[in-house]
């Protein structure tokens, strides 16, 4: 594969930064960290500029703190003014990554997500065992505490395959190498924008394996999530196999001993949803934090605007699945508690 050069340049433009700046601060606008930024943005952009093109940037510290939905997570995060570097990093070389993707990755890449991966594991189970009456099963596999184990030499070997210019590559290996509170030479920070990147790039080689050595047709991959199809449960049995030889021989990750093979008819756990083969449900966690947050509502420990927030959230991702019964229950039961509260004025959206 032919190495991209000419990215340095790319990086260090004013209009890069200014870019960089409205990506940063998308959706956080008026949060003290971005108005602090926004009060000296033109000197701060041309800082980043020159540090970037002089090769003299300095990566800031993290703040370090856990999130506990939808599972608990360690996050560390960057201050604003790295945020805007790593995007005008991510800008440059982001399009030179995503073309040697495997089309089927649907994290953390502009016209996939979540939504987009559950509707083509849906359609895959709808072909094969409602069309095609064939019985299905699955080999479900997780990579252990991906973000955690990726391997420095390893992720900076494979960056090297698709980036030849020296500068960039002198930028990406710092990055990689500042990675907060985590061991020397293995794991990339959660919550960095690069990281996602580079996660992707790295399992990109998981992906081209499975492809193209053993020619599974049914492989799809979520990050460190990923389901192969299959009739022939033998095959996946073996595929299953040479799978977490590749991933401890050649990548240094280990598969979650969770990791399984299924038959499909019974549902498929996978990117938020249950998947059967003519019909989608949400997870029970999805629908219990969702009574939480009204039961939360109704006792006061919620203001109506988190609850909006995170209703029209929750919401919006049950809308994915067949779930009008469940949403439509839970509407009439806020209405009718908002009937009975109208003297405090509290408006429910339904």
């Amino acid at each position: 594969m032919k190495t991209e050069k000419g990215l340095h340049e790319k990086i260090c433009t004013f209009d890069n930064a200014d870019t960089s700046y409205h990506q940063a601060a998308k959706c956080k606008r008026y949060s003290e960290e971005v108005l602090a930024f926004s009060m000296s943005k033109e000197d701060e952009l041309l800082r980043a500029v020159d540090e970037l093109q002089t090769l003299s940037y300095n990566q800031g510290e993290y703040t370090v703190f856990k999130v506990w939905e939808p599972k608990e997570r360690l996050i560390m995060a960057l201050p604003f003014y790295d945020r805007v570097v790593q995007h005008m990093i991510i800008n440059a070389i982001g399009p030179v990554f995503e073309r040697g993707f495997y089309y089927h990755s649907y994290a953390c890449r502009e016209g996939k997500g979540m939504h987009a991966a559950s509707n083509q594991l849906y359609g895959w189970m709808y072909e094969l065992m409602d069309r095609d009456g064939l019985r299905i099963y699955a080999f479900k596999g997780d990579i252990s505490k991906y973000f955690a184990s990726i391997p420095h030499d390893g992720l900076k070997d494979e960056i090297r395959r698709y980036i030849g210019d020296k500068n960039v590559l002198r930028l990406t290996d710092d990055i990689i190498d500042k990675n907060g509170i985590l061991p020397d030479g293995v794991g990339i920070p959660v919550g960095n924008l690069t990281s996602q990147t580079f996660a992707n790039v790295y399992g990109n080689r998981l992906d081209k394996f499975v492809k193209h050595t053993l020619h599974a047709p049914y492989y799809i991959r979520y990050m460190d999530d990923f389901v192969i199809l299959s009739p022939d449960l033998n095959q996946l049995r073996e595929w299953q196999k040479r799978i977490e030889e590749f991933l401890e021989e050649e990548m240094k990750l280990h598969i979650n001993p969770k990791s399984t093979i299924l038959y499909a008819g019974n549902g498929l756990d996978f990117c938020g949803y249950i998947h059967h083969p003519n019909y989608r449900k949400v997870r029970k966690g999805s629908v219990r934090r969702l009574k939480k947050d009204v039961k939360a509502l109704k006792a006061g420990e919620l203001d109506k605007e988190q609850f909006n927030r995170k209703y029209q959230s929750r919401i919006g991702h049950m809308g994915h699945a067949d779930t009008y019964h469940l949403t439509k229950a839970i509407e009439y039961d806020l209405l009718f508690w908002e009937y009975e509260q109208t003297e405090s004025g509290l408006v429910v959206p339904v």
